[in-house]
């Protein structure tokens, strides 16, 4: 699965950078105003005791399916903010998770929450792309990527203001993320091969996270004692999508889990 995305993602920048040279985004992101604090929202939270939440909007996804019928970007954004998410996370691929810019430009423009787009991003024009967008940071997957693009990619988005959550299954992938310092590491439960998700996984890999980094726990998070495990083991920060878009009230869904 992970290999068709990806390859349908080379064609996807192709066609973008097709319609919009990189030039012109460099441009465009020359006049923007600094991004907002995605790292730093998430470590004031836990500074003041609390679990920090980074809320997803995604409409479906590869293993499940459509997940929201009736998908409202900037409402699903603000019931997140009430209810006291730290950041979000936007799902923009369209071929396999239905998601699109525009839900995270509309996302963003009805809170004043950090903001971060979730795609696969491959090339640097991506990156570009991702400032122009307005998101304060943005996803690299350790699978995705070989080591030389990794440190490009992520020099660039440092170059270009954004946080770098990245994205490790395993623990050879965390070794690998090792020499780039990073500020946010993201320890994904969720098997790429079989989707089967374990929460071990993140209690096997926060002890070698490098020193500095804010650890996040993504996918399997779906009750209290979820939560209080993952504390337990040094762990503060959650990105939870699913558990959420898959209720009547999203909000409320994150008030009554957190």
């Amino acid at each position: 699965m992970l290999r068709q995305i990806l390859r349908r993602k080379a064609e996807e920048v192709s066609e973008r950078a097709a319609r919009r040279s990189l030039r012109e985004l460099s441009a465009q992101v020359a006049d923007l105003p600094p991004p907002r604090g995605f790292r730093a929202a998430l470590a004031e939270t836990i500074a003041a005791g609390q679990a920090a939440v980074i809320a997803e909007l995604k409409r479906a996804s590869p293993s499940r399916g459509v997940l929201r019928q009736h998908y409202d970007p900037p409402a699903i954004a603000q019931a997140y903010e009430r209810a006291g998410a730290s950041c979000l996370s936007v799902l923009t691929d369209s071929d396999y998770f239905g998601g699109h810019e525009r839900d995270l430009e509309a996302a963003r423009a009805a809170v004043s929450l950090p903001v971060l787009r979730k795609d696969f991003i491959v090339d640097t024009y991506q990156v570009y792309e991702t400032r122009a967008l307005g998101a304060d940071c943005l996803l690299l997957i350790v699978a995705a990527l070989g080591d030389a693009q990794l440190a490009e990619l992520h020099a660039l988005a440092a170059e270009l203001g954004l946080d770098v959550l990245i994205e490790v299954h395993d623990a050879t992938e965390l070794e690998r993320v090792q020499a780039l310092g990073p500020g946010l590491v993201g320890i994904n439960n969720r098997d790429l091969r079989t989707f089967v998700t374990d929460l071990g996984t993140t209690e096997r890999l926060a002890p070698d996270v490098p020193q500095g980094a804010l650890t996040v726990c993504e996918s399997g998070i779906q009750q209290p004692h979820d939560i209080a495990r993952m504390r337990a083991a040094g762990v503060h920060a959650f990105l939870v999508g699913e558990a959420f878009m898959t209720v009547d009230d999203p909000g409320e869904r994150l008030a009554a889990l957190f």
